[in-house]
């Protein structure tokens, strides 16, 4: 199996360091993912999350596009309720400017956010029940293509335009977004990482088998996107999991903050939150680089998907960088000078 792998970084916020650090953070791993032959580089859309720190895909990309030349780029997502297609359609048609054939579109139903801030980011609470008309319109706008003559943005066109347009992807961790993406014929991302794959069969069973070829493809393609963390062995990624399984756990209980350094991360729990630890553990993506490669190859094979996004969480960006090197040296990635 030809096995594509990606990297989908959320700039996760660190105790003790500055976001605007995290933020440059990205911009650093992006370069260096394109260096160890990554296939695509996507970055999310939080809003008012102490942990997650970036809030404008768009304008990140924009930086990663002025500092790479080969690796795609992409937004997993933007999150379409909050916003008008138009201009959506137009930010992503300057980056494709900025970097030809390289940009992706994914978007999301979710909020992305509480329910408050989702209210300031667009005040209308039925928002996203258009989002299915809204990704047609995107659609249209982004390719280039007219809306309908009835349609109020008949003859209303989304510049700039040029002889590359920008991909749009579906993301989604439920029948929704698998049903939407199979009936427009669009590339879909299943977000295991929140689900930790409940619904990733089903969903993907839906997608392949509705799926309806459109302009732009022609086949179901399906991305997993998965949590892992690689280490130079076994016990070190244990350790340095501890950030991530502290964050899940507070996270469960209502406190959500920064990442921990492992070794605060780990200290006393209670018997119940040990038990749900261990629990954690044993499910999780983490060890050394062949460890993590057989799991995941393992994983892709049994859903069948044909590209595998990475997410890795690290309180030290040198772990996550360490991390990603190991991986791509794994699955033998082309690197590039």
């Amino acid at each position: 199996m030809s096995l594509k792998l990606s990297i989908l970084d959320q700039s996760a916020a660190g105790a003790g360091r500055g976001q605007d650090a995290t933020i440059r953070q990205s911009l650093a791993l992006a370069q260096k993912a394109e260096a160890w032959g990554y296939e695509r580089f996507w970055v999310s859309e939080h809003h008012s999350h102490p942990s997650i720190v970036g809030t404008a895909p768009e304008v990140l990309m924009a930086a990663i596009a002025a500092r790479t030349e080969r690796i795609r780029l992409g937004s997993a997502g933007v999150m379409l309720p909050h916003y008008a297609p138009l201009k959506v359609a137009e930010q992503f048609r300057v980056l494709d400017a900025l970097a030809p054939g390289r940009i992706d579109l994914g978007v999301g139903r979710a909020p992305g956010s509480d329910g408050r801030t989702a209210q300031l980011l667009n005040p209308d609470r039925s928002a996203s029940e258009r989002f299915p008309q809204q990704v047609m319109e995107l659609q249209a706008w982004v390719s280039g293509r007219n809306l309908p003559v009835r349609h109020p943005g008949h003859n209303v066109f989304a510049y700039p335009q040029s002889d590359t347009v920008p991909a749009v992807w579906m993301l989604g961790s439920s029948d929704y977004g698998a049903q939407l993406a199979a009936h427009l014929g669009l590339p879909y991302a299943f977000a295991y990482f929140i689900t930790d794959g409940q619904g990733a069969d089903e969903a993907l069973q839906i997608y392949r088998e509705t799926f309806r070829p459109s302009a732009g493809l022609q086949k179901p393609y399906a991305a997993l996107c998965v949590w892992a963390l690689a280490a130079d062995t076994d016990a070190e990624a244990l350790h340095l999991f501890e950030s991530r399984a502290r964050w899940k756990m507070d996270r469960n209980l209502g406190r959500i903050g920064p990442l921990m350094p492992p070794v605060e991360a780990a200290r006393d729990y209670s018997p119940a939150e040990q038990f749900a630890l261990e629990r954690m553990r044993d499910a999780a993506l983490i060890g050394s680089a062949e460890t993590v490669g057989r799991k995941l190859r393992q994983l892709a094979a049994r859903l069948e998907v044909d590209e595998l996004v990475v997410i890795t969480w690290t309180h030290d960006p040198a772990a996550q960088d360490r991390s990603y090197e190991l991986l791509a040296q794994e699955f033998a990635l082309a690197t590039h000078a």
